[in-house]
């Protein structure tokens, strides 16, 4: 491979570059749909597992993946080879995530607990391989880019194709692999068919975005020439890297996040189906709207950061997002919501639900391009660019969506004891005021937490910019010696 020049070359910011990196997403998109909301469901109310049992498989995966995420971002970051640091593993994710992906969603006939080990070992392989791809694809962000503002932008095509990619799937799920006339959300064949489409959208997704993206190669940053190696010092390094304080804020702040976002995503289905009785049709158009909310939230993201700054732009962005969440819940408790079967009430949730998907991945893009300002500021003090060990950590952040977050919804269920494999119209009503009694306490009290984190991080434009020209001074002296 040849040797150039990293600094900001051929314009690794043009509009393509964004394309292919942020349609890279899709693939994450995809899967995170199914797990955020439909495998809890699946594997509860269409394959008769106890939802604890389900939770705690998700928990179990989740337990890898604290074991596996680091470890990839940080073989990530140290690879040589002549297609850089992160292709390789995205190539070589490909294949392997799409046919696992597939098999979740079509298990064998088995007695609960061979399912429950089938599902288990499912969820972690997929989750694993998901990584290998993910995270070098994400921390590309970094490399492509040094600019304050281009990587909110970068960060917001990710999140744009990102939901695009889930909202298409969830589209495709309830419109055309789910209809009513087939016997709705509990009509198993039509899982199957879900996972076989999903499947060839990741793998669609990830060869078009690494090979989209892929001559960007020689210009990306290359790993210095490791002079220890062993068990210990890669434990040293992680140890160094992980210690830096904003980087420390915005993960904790993702994990109280995640778990509240990971609340509101498991129950989302549950909610829709029996609080608000609607029917796979409806759910499948009412994901149209948020299209355009992603896109609205393209722009928003960027626009609000030049103006507050990200740290800023992102705590008002969650609030109003935490605001509009509950909301439609508290109103009908007190009488003030339109009546299920109204008129009135699909539209009002349509509007009040596009406006808080909208929030959601502003919120989302702008807290990744905070992330991606740690990487200077790291490598002031260490002397090393960790894009894939820090995000990598914040993947780990995330997929507590599907871990810790499901583990709290699945208890929530059991605690009011929701029926399993309920029809519509099946679930009394005080069970489901009952769920949205304790889902709105369990949900602001986790993103408070978050939101208030959140203000410690330290990094704005000013100190970027200073980190900028700490590295370039020092770049300078050496090249000088």
């Amino acid at each position: 491979m040849s040797s150039v020049s990293p600094t900001e070359p051929h314009n690794t910011a043009n509009l393509s570059t964004k394309l292919y990196y942020g349609f890279g997403a899709v693939a994450n998109g995809a899967k995170s749909n199914g797990f955020n909301y439909l495998l809890l469901f699946f594997y509860s109310q269409v394959i008769g597992l106890p939802p604890q049992w389900v939770s705690l498989g998700i928990f179990i995966a989740l337990l890898v993946d604290a074991i596996a995420d680091p470890w990839i971002g940080y073989v990530s970051d140290h690879l040589h080879s002549r297609w850089g640091r992160r292709h390789p593993l995205m190539y070589a994710a490909g294949i392997p995530v799409a046919v696992t992906y597939y098999f979740l969603w079509s298990p064998p006939q088995l007695g609960d607990e061979a399912m429950f080990v089938y599902f288990v070992s499912m969820a972690i392989l997929i989750r694993i391989l998901i990584a290998v791809y993910e995270i070098p694809s994400t921390a590309l962000v970094a490399e492509l880019t040094q600019d304050y503002d281009q990587r909110t932008r970068f960060m917001s095509f990710r999140f744009f194709f990102g939901w695009w990619g889930g909202l298409t799937m969830a589209v495709l799920v309830y419109l055309f692999f789910l209809p009513e006339a087939l016997g709705g959300l509990e009509y198993r064949a039509g899982w199957s068919n879900y996972g076989l489409a999903a499947s060839i959208i990741i793998l669609t997704s990830i060869y078009v975005s690494a090979l989209g993206t892929h001559k960007h190669i020689p210009y990306l940053k290359q790993p210095p020439v490791r002079t220890q190696s062993g068990v210990r010092h890669m434990l040293a390094e992680l140890k160094e890297t992980l210690s830096n304080r904003p980087f420390l804020v915005l993960f904790v702040s993702a994990l109280f996040g995640a778990v509240a976002a990971g609340i509101s995503t498991s129950l989302s289905i549950y909610f829709t189906r029996h609080f608000w009785e609607l029917t796979s049709t409806q759910i499948g158009f009412m994901q149209l709207p948020y299209f355009l909310s992603a896109g609205v939230a393209l722009f928003l993201a960027p626009s609000i950061s030049r103006r507050l700054g990200k740290k800023r732009a992102a705590i008002l962005i969650t609030s109003l997002s935490v605001l509009m969440s509950p909301l439609p819940f508290i109103l009908r408790m007190l009488g003030w919501f339109p009546e299920n079967g109204s008129v009135a009430l699909y539209p009002t949730l349509v509007v009040f639900n596009s406006i808080e998907v909208m929030f959601i991945i502003a919120s989302g893009a702008l807290i990744s391009a905070m992330i991606a300002d740690v990487v200077e500021d790291s490598e002031v003090s260490t002397g090393r660019r960790s894009e894939g060990l820090f995000f990598a950590a914040n993947s780990l952040a995330q997929k507590a969506v599907n871990g810790l977050g499901v583990i709290v919804a699945g208890q929530l269920l059991a605690y009011v004891q929701f029926p399993l494999q309920a029809r519509l119209g099946d679930v009394p009503t005080q069970t489901l005021f009952d769920l949205a009694s304790v889902y709105i306490p369990a949900l602001w009290g986790f993103y408070f937490i978050a939101i208030v984190l959140m203000g410690f991080y330290r990094i704005s434009r000013d100190t970027h910019a200073e980190n900028l020209n700490k590295l370039a001074a020092r770049k300078m002296a050496v090249a000088v010696e």
